[in-house]
């Protein structure tokens, strides 16, 4: 039906008026007129508004073209070439994330979702990106629905104010003692990342056939290139990254995990264990460049560009708020405060802040205390229960924990935990399969069903699928801490071969155990001048 048809339609089924009809959407009578006569057709805006009054799908009504006309830019006029932009960059590319992710935060704006999907449907343009501004405002301003259950700040106040306090047994370390541990943690973490990264963003299905293909279901060594055949290859449609397996590497690979760990490293010689918010957000431009960062952390990056300083860095269209990458970013702060979660968790929100708010904040959070927790006792529900103290009761990631305690000592396996856990965040949507929450029950559940065993729990956090290499090098930190460097079997350092390559500039190519002495320096409290002589 063409346009102007439906329009006549529409306002004959209305029984209005042409003045009470205008009236009704906000328009003149001699717009009515053009849009009854095809002369003009209703903007975005207005296409949402009559949608939802008269119950018509956005689909009917773009198949209708009641969209506006893209612009062209006319005369010397200069434009980005938007259909070049990666969605990280451009956030009209990313509404329908901003869609989820507002409705799990507890925003008004169900009423916009016609408008959500007809901007989407749009192609990458400048007035695209006009339009997504308008759906950015709306998100901004957008109250809390009625009854919304969880209370979940970002500043570190608020957050603190709604943390219950856990009493941790810590055990008295020696130097030597502490050493080994340290050495675990940067060991672990690396091969547990190495572990996960060939099959990054490879579907859990395609996972968990590979394994059972090449004998390792379930999971409990290092896939190898040699092992893969031309056909996973294609099943997995060029998801597999072929040159980060344990037999092809000469060293441990260059991956956003273990740069984060590195890079920590090098802001606490820069600026010290006080350290800002402003601080961190000065080191990421200075020492990498923007394809160095995903998701939140590239939406970060592009905002410090732009001028926008902490926290709105990480507020500021940012469809990725709550995903993963703060999650993967605290281990060091939990390295250099050993027995000292409340303080790793203290640093890990100035580090989060940047680019996460809530539950993506207290992802960071949880993990540094867990680690730091992690070097002092180990007792698992000691560890996890550490941690989670300084995450907010009244938050879904509390919860979702939580849930999975009570499930593990119910009696429901590892197993039949996660297709849970899927039924409630899609692994096949990038949403349910890089948001914190998910994410985090995956580490917690490893690290309740690996019973402290390093390849195992590294195993169970990577064959499940979601952030492969992400939840193994998590889970690798805070059992190689517990255990201590000499439990990690030498067959999953070995490939590492003592190096770790970084991105990172000034950094390069990085020496583990010159990395493992620094550390020590730094939960010393040696001054940085002292550590350079």
């Amino acid at each position: 039906m063409a346009i102007s048809t439906l329009i006549s339609a529409l306002k004959k089924k209305s029984k209005l008026s042409e003045k009470e009809f205008a009236a009704l959407f906000e328009i003149s009578e001699e717009t009515l007129a053009d849009w009854e006569n095809g002369n003009s057709a209703p903007n975005v805006a207005q296409a949402a508004r009559l949608a939802k009054h008269f119950h018509i799908s956005a689909d009917r009504l773009l198949e209708s073209g009641l969209t506006e006309t893209v612009v062209t830019p006319k005369g010397n006029e200069m434009l980005p070439a938007y259909e070049k932009l990666h969605e990280w960059e451009l956030y009209s590319k990313s509404l329908h994330f901003e869609y989820m992710q507002s409705i799990e935060e507890g925003l008004d704006i169900e009423q916009y979702k016609p408008l959500f999907d007809a901007i989407i449907a749009l192609p990458a343009d400048e007035y695209k990106e006009k339009m997504a501004d308008v759906l950015f405002d709306v998100v901004s301003h957008a109250p809390i629905v009625e009854g919304y259950p969880y209370t979940e700040p970002s500043d570190l106040a608020g957050i603190l104010s709604l943390c219950k306090e856990y009493p941790l047994n810590a055990k008295t370390l020696t130097e030597e003692e502490l050493k080994e541990k340290i050495k675990g943690a940067w060991y672990g973490r690396i091969c547990g990342c190495l572990l996960g990264k060939p099959i990054e963003g490879v579907s859990c299905e395609n996972i968990e056939s590979i394994l059972r293909e090449t004998g390792n279901y379930p999971m409990t060594r290092y896939i190898h290139a040699s092992e893969l055949t031309p056909d996973m290859y294609k099943r997995c449609k060029g998801t597999l990254r072929e040159n980060c397996f344990a037999d092809v590497i000469e060293y441990a690979p260059v991956d956003d995990d273990t740069n984060y760990v590195a890079l920590a490293q090098v802001l606490i010689r820069k600026y010290g264990k006080d350290f800002q918010p402003a601080h961190v957000a000065q080191l990421w431009t200075e020492r990498q460049g923007k394809n160095a960062y995903c998701t939140a952390e590239r939406i970060a990056y592009c905002n410090f560009i732009r001028g926008f300083r902490p926290p709105y860095s990480a507020m500021h269209k940012n469809s990725y708020r709550e995903w993963i990458g703060a999650q993967i970013r605290g281990d060091y702060f939990g390295y250099i405060n050993p027995g000292d979660p409340k303080t790793a968790a203290e640093m890990a929100w100035r580090d989060a802040s940047i680019s996460h708010i809530k539950n993506g904040i207290y992802g960071e959070m949880f993990a540094s205390a867990m680690i730091a927790c992690a070097a002092v006792t180990d007792d698992i529900e000691d560890i996890i229960l550490g941690g989670l103290s300084y995450v907010p009761t009244t938050s879904r990631l509390y919860e979702k924990i939580k849930s999975v305690l009570a499930d593990y000592h119910s009696g429901v396996g590892f197993y039949e935990a996660i297709e849970k856990l899927k039924t409630e965040y899609d692994p096949a949507n990038s949403h349910g399969w890089t948001h914190t929450i998910p994410n985090a029950a995956i580490v917690v559940l490893s690290l309740l069903h690996g019973n402290g065993d390093f390849g195992k729990s590294i195993c169970r956090a990577v064959e499940v699928g979601y952030d492969t290499d992400c939840n193994g090098a998590t889970v690798g930190s805070i059992i190689g801490i517990r255990n201590g460097f000499s439990a990690i079997d030498e067959v999953w350092t070995k490939p590492v071969c003592g190096k770790l390559d970084t991105s990172i500039f000034g950094v390069g190519l990085l020496d583990i155990d010159k990395a493992v002495e620094r550390t020590m320096k730094h939960i010393a409290g040696i001054p940085e001048e002292k550590i350079r002589r």
